[in-house]
């Protein structure tokens, strides 16, 4: 029991502090788990553990992992994606498999070992790859979506991978004795001697009675998860724990996993199947919030684990040949994924995004390696080799999106240097009234400040909303608003207000920052994408913050009242009561926010923000049985008009 204690201290101590340290640094988390587990590596050695011997705990995340990406794969929503999917996804998978397996095969190593690494180092990291995506605003860019559809593409392609690497085994597969009992690889054997001897439903059985059963199971499983998991869940709700969720959650994983294990297959396969089964369950999310802490623990542990089992004796002995594979890979892949940005219409910045973005190995990668030593797929030598040129291509990971951005500014000053419209970006007037951002909530604020007789000067750069404005005979200028040179040149100095309406959020706060810091009496008007932004835009510095929706909201809310039976003036006042309270809430919430942490894990705005709900509510009937009481009193006994 000591050792137990000794063993997750360290494990616990080294990840809370590598991981943040290396997504501090910008390399992800992923990245942060794999060093940790190599620092601790000596320490853990020293306890007499056994890289190995956690990683069979550690799989438990991977299980997990598979099992939340079934939830997320809802029929209707792959169905929509189609083109993509089986499209670019497939050709990516398809082209790198094929061009890895064939560079393998020249190497020396066999067409079963060569398919095995080709399969594995076609998949990309989707962990550090969407991470970084998001925090540099491209999601909804084109590249961006299409980097995406790979990455899910990638993620349901590992379950047929887990399915075809034990064909690749020496043996291949499975085969009878002269009694038609099925013998099992040796790999299973290993696997079976790491956890434990445990049950068979089809030991001894005959290889057809052995297909049976393995069908019924399966449909068992599924039929349970359509029909059963409901009234469970139902049942358990009963007893308004929330624990008691999350111990079925985790019920229901593992046995699906378990049952998996008696007929002979991958726990990760059953889990996943499992999960597509239960992602149009109206308990999807649920599954998905209690699942979620221990996916991200235990899988965060199984790549520590990768990173303790790093033989660095094979990686010195073999330093040269290591980073060669690992440019190879990553000039190889680069060259197939830029093919099909081309093939699939990607233009300069969306092309080398997709390209630079997916050039890396990924974290699967660790778990098909590790699957490939329990199934004798790969040697253990040619496994630790891999396991070198996965990490270090996801540590050259944040290296290729410097590279991107280099590639992206030069697309862009190339764009500008060559366009007609250039000379636009030279500012020659000025005006009291600086307008960042003419999208949909620009427009409207510069048509009615100008229709009111007042001068703006309008920067965006959006080219094309740029060139809109001019059709209609509204001067605006092309360039970036953040950028300091255009907005002085813009007036920023003697300007008496500042519209902050750019789309990118992001974008929108820097501008807001940088211009108080250098105009403090400098009145300025922001546009807020959300409640969170809001308080972003508080913190900078911004006067009067607007949310984009907000008002439209309101008059939408105020229609439906109105076709409720309720009066116009009584759906007015409503919406004024709304309105006056949820100002005033921000205000009291504002101090509360702290930036970094979702509003969830705020338990002190969460209680403070119950508290003005309650509030709110109060003073909405009160408000009706005001109005209620006067229109009562302002009418004639005989209900007559109303009286001054």
């Amino acid at each position: 029991m000591e050792g137990f204690f000794d063993d997750a201290t360290i494990l616990l101590g080294a990840a809370i502090i590598g991981v943040p340290i290396a997504a501090r640094l910008g390399l992800g988390s992923v990245l942060g788990y794999l060093l940790a587990g190599i620092l601790v590596a000596p320490l853990l050695h020293s306890t007499g553990v056994e890289a190995e011997a956690l990683r069979h705990y550690a799989e438990f995340g991977v299980v997990m992992m598979l099992f939340l990406i079934g939830l997320e794969l809802e029929p209707r929503i792959l169905w929509e994606m189609r083109d993509k999917l089986v499209g670019m996804g497939g050709m990516q998978i398809g082209l790198t498999t094929a061009a890895v397996t064939v560079l393998s095969m020249l190497m020396g190593e066999t067409f079963n070992m060569s398919l095995a690494i080709g399969l594995i180092l076609a998949l990309s990291s989707t962990a550090i790859v969407l991470q970084t995506l998001s925090e540099k605003g491209l999601m909804k860019t084109p590249g961006g979506k299409a980097t995406f559809s790979v990455l899910l593409t990638q993620d349901i392609a590992v379950i047929p991978m887990l399915a075809l690497l034990p064909l690749l085994a020496m043996p291949a597969v499975p085969h009878l004795d002269p009694t038609g009992a099925i013998q099992r690889p040796g790999g299973h054997e290993a696997t079976d001697a790491a956890h434990g001897a445990h049950m068979s439903l089809i030991e001894g059985l005959a290889g057809w009675q052995a297909t049976l059963v393995i069908l019924a199971v399966i449909a068992a499983v599924i039929i349970g998860g359509i029909y059963l998991s409901p009234r469970l869940f139902r049942f358990v709700d009963m007893a308004k724990l929330r624990e008691i969720h999350t111990a079925t959650a985790l019920l229901l994983v593992f046995g699906i996993a378990y049952i998996m294990t008696l007929i002979g297959l991958s726990p990760a396969l059953g889990a996943f199947l499992g999960g597509v089964v239960l992602a149009t369950s109206e308990f999807r999310h649920e599954l998905e919030a209690n699942i979620e802490p221990f996916k991200g623990l235990l899988l965060g542990l199984f790549f520590m684990s990768v990173g303790a089992g790093i033989d660095f004796e094979i990686m010195l002995a073999n330093i040269g040949t290591v980073i060669g594979l690992t440019l190879l890979l990553v000039v190889t892949k680069g060259a197939i994924l830029l093919l099909l940005a081309r093939l699939f219409g990607l233009r300069k910045r969306d092309r080398w995004l997709f390209t630079l973005g997916l050039a890396q190995a990924g974290e699967f990668g660790f778990v098909l390696i590790s699957f490939c030593l329990q199934e004798n797929v790969l040697p253990n030598r040619l496994a630790q080799t891999l396991l070198l040129v996965v990490a270090l291509s996801m540590l050259l990971t944040p290296l290729l999106f410097i590279l991107y951005d280099f590639i992206s500014h030069r697309l862009g000053e190339h764009t500008e240097a060559t366009d007609r419209h250039r000379k636009h970006d030279e500012i020659d007037e000025q005006a009291p009234i600086i307008i960042a951002g003419i999208g949909r909530f620009g427009q409207v604020v510069n048509r009615m400040v100008q229709m009111a007789g007042l001068r703006c000067t309008v920067l965006d750069h959006d080219l094309a909303a740029i060139e809109l404005m001019r059709h209609f005979g509204f001067k605006s200028f092309y360039g970036d608003p953040t950028r300091p040179v255009l907005l002085h040149a813009a007036g920023l100095k003697t300007a008496r207000v500042l519209v902050a309406a750019l789309d990118d959020k992001n974008a929108t706060t820097r501008l807001v920052r940088y211009a108080r810091s250098q105009r403090p009496d400098l009145h300025i008007v922001a546009r807020a994408h959300d409640r969170v932004h809001v308080y972003e835009l508080y913190q900078a510095g911004a006067d009067d913050i607007v949310r984009e929706m907000f008002d439209s909201s309101l008059r939408a809310a105020r229609y439906v009242l109105e076709n409720m039976d309720f009066s116009e003036f009584e759906a007015s006042e409503v919406e004024r009561a709304f309105y006056k309270h949820d100002r005033m809430t921000l205000r009291e919430l504002a101090p509360l926010w702290e930036p970094g942490k979702s509003l969830k894990d705020n338990p002190a705005y969460l209680a403070r923000a119950r508290d003005l709900n309650k509030v709110l509510e109060t003073a909405l009937v009160t408000a009706l049985e005001v109005q209620e009481l006067e229109a009562r009193d302002t009418q004639d006994p005989a209900g007559g008009r109303m009286v001054d």
